[in-house]
């Protein structure tokens, strides 16, 4: 009985003292990645615009080819919805809203999941025009942990996690645009 109370003393310890040090642990999760692709400015913004692309160049519409898709609204405008629903635990649910577009420059959308854990986040791609035929694509990423789950920051590199799956997404852009 006294090994059981002393065992339970320390596992409320080790749980109290990572609860604390969760509220001095930023929040904040940004990650961002770039390419050069050797297509024209206005080819690669016209592509990315359109969210149903990512089905050909995202790493996680390629997880699962069996993953339900929805749409909702016209494709590559202002409030156009692209919803997944995905048994892959790495995939999940959620959707992905277009919440603003400048024209040529930058597609920012609002990413909710929903499963495996409720969170939201911003996405923004840029392009920038390297020369004619050359475009420089920017793929970012930001969103906040919520407290006490921003504890695993301390056991996992999450601004490398996402940023190599949009490293990947990117590489996989250049591929499918560069074929063209």
């Amino acid at each position: 009985m006294k090994f059981l109370k002393r065992f339970l003393f320390i596992l409320v310890g080790i749980i109290a003292l990572a609860l604390i040090a969760a509220l001095f642990i930023n929040k904040d999760m940004k990650a961002s990645r770039e390419i050069v692709i050797n297509k024209p400015k206005a080819e690669v913004f016209n592509y990315i615009k359109m969210l149903k692309n990512q089905n050909n160049y995202g790493k996680w519409n390629k997880m699962d080819p069996n993953m339900k898709s929805e749409y909702r609204g016209t494709d590559g405008t202002v409030g156009f919805v692209s919803a997944w629903d995905s048994d892959n635990g790495e995939v999940g649910k959620g959707e992905q809203e277009i919440k603003k577009i400048t024209e040529g420059e930058l597609l920012e959308t609002e990413l909710r999941f929903i499963k495996p854990f409720e969170s939201k986040a911003t996405a923004i791609m840029t392009t920038t025009a390297v020369d004619s035929a050359h475009t420089k694509v920017t793929w970012s990423f930001d969103s906040k942990m919520a407290y006490p789950m921003n504890i695993t920051k301390l056991f996992m590199d999450m601004e490398k996690m996402i940023g190599d799956d949009f490293g990947t997404g990117l590489a996989n852009l250049k591929a499918v645009l560069e074929k063209q």
